[in-house]
């Protein structure tokens, strides 16, 4: 039965699998308790030297992960559970690639904000590291995830749309979702910085928030124009596009 929830909801999505809803059947499943426990979040921490950048690379793939399944459930209309007690994450190589929620959801809202309440403080406890940033990253997850199941099922307008309403009833800390719309594509507007240039050898999100607007803006175009087809042509490796 708890499989067949979330079965019911894959099923109307197209690329499900891609979208993190299917676990892999070689992929190690932890509970979504597991993530609220300081002392486990913190062994899974790698890379970088610094545990605050660790700890951010590391939210910043997991909230992903862990949003998805009731926001999936809460596009198709088959609500899911965002409790932890409902979640199972399932890791790839240490990499978060899927989760599965094995109960009908509730109050989204109130579910949400103690789930993420509780994951955020461990990951700010392994990492040594600010809540507030965390929050952000959080609701970049939440914008992101709902884009990505708007153009799976082609109604993208629908799907972001859910996002402001869903973040109110979240609450503070928690920042207001934002969009902006480029040459006909639509972005997530980034609250949240993931550090990943402060690991050597890697590069500024093209979206990253730290960047001038208007830089940020043309380096959109380009992607949503599809320009960077060129440049990888010619040997040349654009930015990452972050989230």
């Amino acid at each position: 039965m708890a499989e067949r929830l979330q079965d019911a909801v894959t099923a109307q999505l197209p690329g499900a699998a891609a979208l993190g809803l299917v676990a892999p059947a070689s992929a190690v499943v932890v509970p979504g308790t597991a993530l609220a426990d300081p002392g486990w979040t913190a062994r899974q921490l790698r890379g970088p030297s610094d545990p605050r950048v660790a700890a951010t690379l590391w939210w910043y793939s997991v909230s992903s992960v862990l949003v998805t399944p009731s926001l999936a459930g809460l596009v198709v209309g088959s609500p899911l559970s965002a409790r932890l007690d409902d979640l199972s994450v399932a890791f790839s190589a240490g990499r978060p690639v899927a989760a599965v929620s094995s109960a009908r959801g509730g109050d989204l809202a109130t579910d949400l904000r103690a789930s993420l309440a509780a994951v955020v403080a461990a990951v700010a406890e392994a990492g040594s590291a600010r809540e507030r940033p965390l929050w952000a990253i959080a609701t970049d997850s939440l914008a992101n995830r709902l884009l990505a199941l708007g153009q799976a099922l082609g109604d993208v307008g629908r799907a972001t749309g859910l996002a402001a309403p869903l973040a109110a009833g979240v609450g503070p800390p928690l920042p207001p979702p934002r969009y902006e719309d480029v040459a006909g594509r639509r972005f997530v507007r980034r609250a949240s910085c993931c550090l990943l240039d402060r690991v050597p050898g890697m590069p500024t999100c093209l979206s990253c928030p730290n960047r001038a607007p208007e830089e940020r803006r043309q380096l959109l175009e380009r992607l949503a124009r599809g320009r960077w087809s060129d440049e990888i042509r010619n040997g040349r490796t654009p930015p990452s596009a972050g989230r």
